[in-house]
């Protein structure tokens, strides 16, 4: 069905289609449609780059991973448990309102609401309105990492999601992988408007004429996304000057379009990993430490590295990537089948077990032939996998629901830090506080919990790295999930889309500020 959303005006859109004939048209693929419009529903690349579009943060990481302010103009350190974000005047939403205080302090009671986002929040007690344009962040105890989740805050104009839909349910629900007013309606202050979505099929947004930032150097009037699953049907379309921007590049083209004179492409190393976690709960031989050593022996990830990702992906042994405070060196990927087989014979299982397995075919690069190359791998160690592939929209909600004994996830921890992927894939699963709330596996270790919780209050960065490492040292020797790479990214454009500027690490392409000549 098709949903025509939030249109502030016919005036505003024959205003911005009037900026003269600088303004551009970007007709871009992606693998998949985003699932909604709510900045609070899911806690994942998508739902980050679409908020990115239709609202803006108090603050962003530049290229560098320096800090950039946004909606806040300026930033300082009150004491130790205060930071003050002082707003700009006269922002618009995209229903004409004007941002206030306010609406920062609602956004955050909203977040800390959220299945997905509450364990992030967590460390924070409040934000509190010091006037109209200033809001303090408040944490529980001293904590490192107040700008890192600053820009998780995408101020939500509160009075537009106040109230009751139609059918009676509150506005300003976060439902989760279901109809709600927040997941097909938005009113931002983004730099686009939403103007016509038929989920799977097309997204079309428009310049938002009363923009804050104007000297943004962005010309984009429109863009069209158009979800093109099979990778080669992409790649084709931009050869073709069917669309203007793709992403992801798929391996197996990497060298066809370094040598297409029509575009350009552009790859970095990200900070992704890419892992399976196993359901202790579903399957129980892998409470046995020696079961999940064995599947980790079992499966070269340095292969897949290669032979299936053809060079955009790093074989990880653990979480933290390079860079990272919590990164060890001397935790590598240890592929050793014949050490796989003795510990399968030492646990009890030499004649192996049946298990389940799913994965997206159309989130990560090469998500399904990842997951096939895994499952015959561990084949030789005699566990058959039963394997389900499917697109990400319905895979999320399985992933939620811990379907399968062993279940694919990528995680990026947009806090550029290593303690966000103790929180959401390995600590014990807490609906209350958040935690746990990606660790499909019902991984427990008490210590792993305790030196998480412990690094969220150390301010010195020597001692709080060394316990980070610590942590990536007792998963390692636990065998708690099976890392696999860190994930390239890649993009691919025609020439005259500048897309040089506005792609980073933490693909997050700020499609606000790019220019097509």
């Amino acid at each position: 069905m098709r949903l025509f959303l939030l249109v502030a005006s016919v005036a505003l859109f024959a205003a911005c289609a009037a900026q003269g004939a600088a303004a551009k048209t970007l007709r871009m693929a992606y693998d998949s449609d985003p699932t909604s419009l709510d900045p609070h529903e899911q806690l994942s690349g998508a739902t980050l780059q679409t908020s990115h579009l239709l609202f803006d943060p108090l603050i962003r990481f530049r290229q560098d991973l320096s800090i950039e302010p946004r909606l806040a103009k300026s930033f300082e350190t009150i004491d130790e448990r205060t930071t003050r974000f002082r707003l700009r005047e006269g922002v618009k939403f995209q229903s004409g309102r004007t941002l206030s205080a306010e609406d920062v302090v609602w956004t955050f009671n909203r977040l800390k609401q959220s299945p997905d986002f509450k364990a992030l929040f967590e460390p924070f007690s409040e934000a509190r309105a010091v006037d109209g344009l200033t809001v303090d962040l408040v944490t529980k105890g001293p904590y490192p990492l107040v700008l890192n989740l600053a820009t998780y805050i995408f101020p939500m104009d509160r009075a537009f999601y106040s109230g009751v839909d139609e059918r009676g349910r509150p506005k300003a629900a976060i439902v989760k992988h279901g109809a709600s007013f927040a997941s097909t309606h938005a009113s931002g202050t983004g730099p686009f408007i939403v103007t016509e979505r038929e989920q799977g099929m097309r997204l079309k947004l428009k310049r938002f004429a009363e923009y804050w930032d104007k000297d943004s150097p962005g010309n984009v009037d429109e863009i069209v996304f158009t979800p093109i699953k099979e990778p080669a049907t992409r790649v084709a379309a931009l050869l073709a000057g069917d669309v203007d921007f793709i992403a992801p590049v798929p391996p197996t083209d990497l060298a066809r379009l370094k040598q297409a004179s029509c575009c350009t492409l552009i790859t970095m190393p990200s900070t992704r990993v890419l892992t399976f976690e196993l359901n202790q709960e579903r399957v129980p031989a892998f409470k046995d430490p020696r079961v999940r050593l064995a599947m980790v022996y079992a499966v070269n990830s340095e292969g897949i590295a290669g032979k299936i990702m053809r060079g955009l992906a790093t074989a990880a042994g653990q979480l933290s990537p390079p860079g990272y405070a919590g990164h060890d060196p001397a935790l590598v990927p240890r592929y050793d089948l014949a050490k796989a087989k003795a510990l399968m014979k030492e646990a009890g299982y030499e004649s192996g077990f049946s298990v389940t397995m799913m994965a997206p075919n159309n989130r990560y690069i090469e998500d399904a032939r990842v997951a096939e190359a895994v499952a015959a791998m561990l084949a030789k160690i005699n566990i058959r996998v039963d394997l389900q592939t499917m697109p990400k929209a319905q895979y999320w909600q399985r992933f939620d629901e811990r379907a399968a004994g062993i279940m694919m996830i990528g995680w990026q921890s947009d806090t550029q830090d290593s303690a966000n992927f103790y929180e959401f894939l390995v600590m014990t699963p807490d609906k209350d506080k958040g935690y746990g709330q990606y660790n499909a596996g019902n991984y427990s270790n008490p210590e792993i919990d305790r030196l998480t919780l412990q690094t969220q209050s150390m301010t010195d960065r020597g001692a709080r790295a060394e316990v980070l490492r610590k942590i990536e040292r007792l998963l390692y020797d636990d065998a708690a999930l099976l890392p696999l790479h860190w994930q390239h990214l890649s993009w691919a454009a025609r020439n005259n889309v500048k897309i040089g500027a506005i792609v980073n690490v933490i693909d997050m392409p700020y499609l606000g500020d790019l220019v097509i000549e």
